[in-house]
């Protein structure tokens, strides 16, 4: 079987959208569900750069290890070599129209993800309880249509 490929996109690829990668790889493999890659970039990511440590941080104290990560921009290859795409905001999706497979964390969840950077560790946790519950409607309305 074909490899599906999920990309997370936010704006530099340090807080929401490697958590959101971090989130839904933990996801995947609880529910042991096979296929899926997960993958992040940003739409001004700066190449190589850190995992934000508020980022790092809350991931820790969820129990989600992130392992080596360097932030990388998003490229028509990335985006071409995905099942699908998902952006943070409805104004990143705007960006990336003309593409067919790019959608908004919105569809599944209902809400955008704001960005956290330069918040206090409390507006990250609150990040994260967002995007794990993202991730959840994610797995449920749409990673297992694809389960073997």
């Amino acid at each position: 079987m074909k490899r599906k490929r999920i990309l997370f996109v936010c704006t530099g690829n340090t807080c929401r959208s490697p958590m959101a990668e971090a989130v839904l790889k933990s996801l995947i493999k609880r529910h042991k569900i096979k296929w899926w890659d997960v993958s992040s970039c940003g739409l001004n990511a700066s190449e190589g750069s850190p995992l934000s440590s508020n980022s790092a941080a809350v991931l820790t104290e969820n129990g989600i290890s992130v392992g080596v990560f360097g932030s990388r921009c998003i490229s028509r290859k990335l985006i071409e070599h995905s099942t699908v795409v998902i952006t943070m905001t409805l104004p990143q999706l705007k960006l990336l129209r003309g593409f067919e497979n790019v959608c908004c964390i919105s569809e599944f969840c209902g809400f955008d993800i704001p960005d956290p950077y330069g918040g206090d560790i409390e507006t990250y946790r609150a990040t994260y309880r967002a995007i794990e519950y993202a991730c959840n409607k994610i797995i449920d309305g749409y990673i297992l249509k694809y389960k073997e």
